[in-house]
C-alpha cells in the first residue's frame, strides 16, 4: 500500500479554533474529487466539487470511522478507520484526490485533502481500496 501524505487546508486551523469542529463526535466522510484542491482558499465542501455518485460510489463520500480521540501530555490524536473498496458497477470516476470533510459542521468545512497520483477512471468489475492511516491528525 503506498503512504498517502495529506495537505490541511488553511481554514481547518481556524475553524477548529471557533468550535467547527468536535473531532471525537462529529461525522467526518471522505470523498473523490477530480477537481485541485486549493489549501489556501477552499473552506466548505462546495468549493471542491465531488464525482458524481452512483455505480458503486456514493454520492457524499465515505464515513470515517474514529477509533480514538484523545490527549496525552498536550498531544491531540485523532485515529480513525478508512478502510473501505469501491467495486464499480459502470463507470466511476475520474479521480484525483481524496478530501476529508465535516459532514456534521453546518457548511461542510473541509479539513484535509490527499493527491493520489495520476487519474483514476473505474470501469465496470474494477475495484478501488480506499485506506488512509491513522493517526489521521496529531495536533501538539
Amino acid at each position: 500500500m503506498a503512504t498517502l501524505t495529506a495537505t490541511k487546508f488553511q481554514s481547518f486551523s481556524e475553524a477548529l479554533c471557533e468550535k467547527v469542529h468536535n473531532l471525537g463526535s462529529d461525522a467526518l466522510k471522505v470523498y473523490l474529487t477530480n477537481a485541485t484542491p486549493n489549501a489556501a482558499t477552499h473552506t466548505v465542501k462546495a468549493n471542491v466539487a465531488e464525482i458524481a455518485g452512483g455505480n458503486g460510489y456514493t454520492a457524499g463520500g465515505i464515513a470515517v470511522t474514529v477509533t480514538a480521540s484523545s490527549q496525552t501530555g498536550g498531544t491531540y490524536t485523532l485515529a480513525v478507520n478508512v478502510d473501505t473498496t469501491i467495486t464499480a458497477t459502470g463507470a466511476v470516476g475520474p479521480y484525483t484526490h481524496y478530501v476529508l470533510y465535516n459532514d456534521t459542521a453546518t457548511n461542510d468545512e473541509l479539513i484535509a485533502f490527499w493527491p493520489i497520483g495520476s487519474s483514476v477512471t473505474l470501469a465496470n468489475g474494477d475495484t478501488q481500496r480506499i485506506q488512509l492511516s491513522s493517526p489521521l491528525i496529531t495536533l501538539s
